[in-house]
């Protein structure tokens, strides 16, 4: 009733004890027997039936046992097919992990090309990555690199894949694209890959995304995040007062959009052209707009993104979370608490707590307005964002580097770790950090 109405906010409904309560990974286990068998009489009643109740703590904890279970059951069909090769030559021997090895001047083709190749099991195991020539174990940090560098080639506007709203910040696909849906079915594979695997992307899509990839239907609200300015249109039009509306607004069932210079008139619904916009309409004509900017005129692209998307993530435990949530497994979310982030900072080499170039540079970065600690956050982690976990879960390494007070601090993106220059003065400091931070463009990777 309340998701109809959206009368109380859901996470109102959080029990924020429910882990000390009850063994959530067993009760998640019980909750796929009952989806798959169906409820026996001897089954306990399971809480994963009332997903409402579990925070994000909770059910990262719900997708971790998942993530787990899918990998387990990868490893041990990978063990298992090992074994009967030892007896049955024919059977080729499979890796545990899910290797992708890629070239870093062709990340998206040697991507492409080893993820067609995957069987869809393949795609539950973990992931391990290997740069071609380099030497690198994959403990996380290459991984992470893996993520950064394939998300900013995506999204490089030579693909011409997605349309950037200047308003909102936010991309959406563009139905203007040259490119072939395999790239779309890569981008949704590797926002499975990455929640599947705990690392959150820097991938700047409206709430509708998360909405259409858990079957809920976009709606006006959605059209005002991505687009403010036709959202305020859409409103307007809907709270008119008057009857004259076909003559204060001027409007039929079409859209007009851009394509490559020239203007075209698309129509929401047969002969919509000869359709006026009216009050008994109008409705309908804003439900039409919104479907056509989110389902219609991307169908085949978000098709090709769903069905990569859920090679990985195609679980049932994506049926207990709010889009909100499932966004902030993507991409993460912006509950700082920049002491938090202090207190979890480990340090090397000459470097502690209390060393007197470190005490500075808490000093410093507290004293920065919000803007520039988010900006921080993405020079130094690849994102502006933090695990939906919170800080705790964001662990920064700093520590010192050779050369004088004249050089500046250095991020090594893929594994959180900031080279901070002995630093003796608080004005050279912030100066100098605040010139490393509005200098970075891209990541500077190890």
């Amino acid at each position: 009733v309340n998701e109809r109405g959206q009368v109380i906010q859901y996470d109102r409904f959080y029990i924020h004890e429910i882990q000390d309560l009850i063994d959530i990974r067993n009760d998640y286990v019980n909750w796929v027997q009952q989806q798959v068998f169906g409820m026996l009489t001897d089954m306990p009643v399971t809480i994963c039936t009332y997903p409402f109740v579990f925070d994000a703590q909770a059910k990262t904890t719900l997708l971790q046992t998942d993530a787990v279970m899918q990998m387990q059951m990868a490893v041990d069909q990978a063990h298992r097919q090992n074994l009967s090769s030892l007896f049955l030559p024919v059977f080729e021997s499979v890796n545990p992990c899910l290797i992708l090895m890629v070239r870093r001047d062709n990340i998206v083709g040697d991507a492409v090309e080893v993820l067609r190749k995957t069987k869809n099991v393949d795609y539950k195991k973990p992931l391990k990555v290997i740069f071609v020539g380099e030497e690198a174990v994959d403990v996380g940090g290459v991984r992470k690199e893996f993520f950064l560098l394939i998300m900013r080639e995506l999204l490089d506007p030579k693909y011409g894949m997605f349309r950037y709203y200047e308003e909102s910040r936010l991309i959406w696909f563009s139905d203007k694209t040259f490119e072939d849906s395999d790239l779309f079915h890569l981008i949704g594979v590797v926002c499975g890959l990455a929640i599947y695997n705990f690392t959150i992307v820097d991938l700047h899509f409206p709430l509708a995304l998360y909405k259409k990839l858990l079957n809920k239907k976009p709606s006006l609200d959605d059209l005002k995040e991505l687009m403010p300015d036709v959202g305020r249109g859409m409103q307007q039009l809907l709270d008119y007062p008057e009857d004259d509306i076909e003559e204060a607004f001027c409007l039929n069932f079409t859209i007009t959009v851009e394509n490559f210079g020239t203007t075209e008139i698309k129509e929401l619904v047969p002969n919509g052209a000869d359709i006026p916009v009216v009050k008994q309409n109008r409705q309908d004509f804003v439900d039409a707009y919104v479907d056509y900017i989110f389902n219609k005129s991307v169908a085949s692209l978000f098709s090709a993104f769903h069905a990569g998307f859920h090679k990985v993530c195609g679980g049932k435990v994506l049926q207990l979370f709010q889009p909100s949530e499932l966004q902030s497994m993507v991409i993460g979310n912006t509950n700082y608490d920049w002491k938090e982030l202090e207190k979890n900072t480990e340090y090397k080499g000459e470097y502690w707590a209390d060393h007197p170039t470190i005490k500075i540079f808490w000093e410093v970065f507290h004293q920065l307005p919000l803007e520039k600690k988010k900006q921080f956050l993405l020079f130094l982690t690849g994102s502006d964002r933090i695990p939906i976990l919170g800080m705790k879960c964001l662990k920064l390494v700093i520590q010192p580097t050779g050369g004088g007070e004249g050089y500046l601090p250095v991020a090594h993106t893929c594994f959180n770790l900031l080279d901070l220059p002995k630093y003796t003065d608080k004005e050279t400091l912030k100066s100098k950090l605040i010139q490393a931070i509005d200098h970075y463009e891209g990541f500077s990777l190890v």
